[in-house]
């Protein structure tokens, strides 16, 4: 028994959020033959509300969230002071309890393992409650932690599902609306209808500090509830995050060479550096672990992955920068104004953190919506790269 003795399987995955929790139930579903344990003291998944463009999943990794997607639509809005539009783009989202439900179908009995691993290293983990659990890989998926040696500015919200008395009349996301008073940063508006009378209204910020106020946040909610005319007759589940979006830093100093434990999702730097999401990662990560999980050089390649990834996010720790070290605070809005004017296939690709040399230079032709002596010291110091 776990917690016991020295107990033995073939792979151990140290957390149960987005990363981890996929990560399991690709191998549950494409490796039976394996002994997949998964380590989470808390719910897996958490209280959590993932969305995503249909565009940010290859069509190869489909099956993989197909099944635990509870709410699409075909359409979004965003609203701007200046500008605002339509995107006929799908647009989804997953629950923690969708997740948690399809891991614990897919684990056998007694796989999941409430605890919490006090230590981890590449071939055991020991748990607080006492007991060791070997393994022939341990996956760390363990979030965020500390990021040492990067440059983040944040993105910081509270999420609230609120039943709306006679309905809200919201008809499908609006993804940002920038036109609420801009404070603490960047400030946008995020709603989801899940039903005719429950909506999912989340307050956002692009915040130079990753101190967040939730109360303060809480407050600001009611009051855009209140002057939509919404009358809320009940909250029925709330989530807060705060999500680092990168500037620069060094990928050997987020995970150095010396760690030879394996890890994925955001402990690894595999997050778009812009957004902060790390959805389309996990996804990737998870369908691509089924076939490599009898490599003995397995922590090794997971490594190059996210090392590889970490490259390609340059040009978004660009962007970073120019919005976090060239434009004011209240004004940042309008990089993400001029950005939705832009071609709905350069969107789709840039959250997908797959921009084309095209896209890229698109995106940073003409008058930059920053002061431009800002932008250009911003890109001089090129520590972004």
């Amino acid at each position: 028994m776990v917690g016991q003795s020295n107990d033995r399987c073939d792979i151990a995955i140290v957390g149960g959020g987005l990363a981890g929790g996929l990560a399991a139930l690709a191998l549950a579903r494409q490796r039976p033959d394996l002994d997949v344990r998964l380590i989470e003291p808390g719910p897996i998944g958490g209280n959590h509300v993932w969305s995503f463009f249909d565009s940010d999943i290859a069509k190869k990794d489909r099956w993989l969230v197909a099944p635990l997607v509870r709410h699409h639509w075909p359409r979004y809005d965003v609203r701007f002071p200046a500008h605002a539009r339509t995107l006929r783009m799908g647009y989804k989202s997953i629950t923690g309890e969708a997740l948690a439900d399809a891991v614990m179908a897919a684990l056998p009995a007694g796989h999941v393992i409430a605890d919490r691993a006090k230590h981890v290293a590449p071939d055991h983990l020991l748990l607080s409650r006492g007991g060791r659990l070997s393994a022939k890989h341990v996956i760390d998926a363990r979030g965020a932690g500390k990021f040492p040696g990067l440059d983040c500015g944040w993105q910081k919200f509270v999420g609230q599902a609120l039943t709306i008395r006679g309905g809200h009349g919201i008809g499908h996301p609006v993804v940002m609306d920038a036109t609420v008073e801009q404070v603490g940063g960047y400030r946008f508006v995020y709603l989801l209808p899940f039903d005719a009378e429950t909506l999912f209204v989340e307050d956002t910020y692009y915040s130079d500090e990753p101190d967040l106020d939730a109360d303060l946040v809480r407050e600001r909610i009611a009051a855009h509830a209140a002057a939509q005319g919404w009358e809320v007759a009940a909250t029925t589940r709330e989530e807060s995050g705060v999500l680092p979006v990168v500037i620069a830093g060094d990928f050997d100093r987020l995970w150095p060479a010396s760690d030879r434990t394996a890890r994925i999702g955001v402990r690894a730097g595999m997050f778009h550096a812009t957004t902060g999401y790390s959805l389309a990662h996990a996804v990737r990560t998870a369908s691509a672990l089924p076939a490599l999980a009898d490599r003995a050089d397995l922590p090794a390649i997971l490594r190059r992955r996210a090392a590889t990834a970490w490259r390609r996010q340059r040009f978004y720790r660009m962007l970073g920068a120019m919005l976090f070290r060239a434009a004011d605070p209240d004004r940042r809005y309008r990089i993400f104004e001029r950005f939705y004017r832009l071609p709905a296939g350069l969107i789709a690709r840039f959250y997908a953190g797959r921009s084309t040399t095209a896209d890229r230079l698109r995106l940073l032709v003409g008058k930059p919506p920053v002061p431009v002596g800002r932008a250009i010291a911003a890109l001089a110091r090129r520590d972004w790269r």
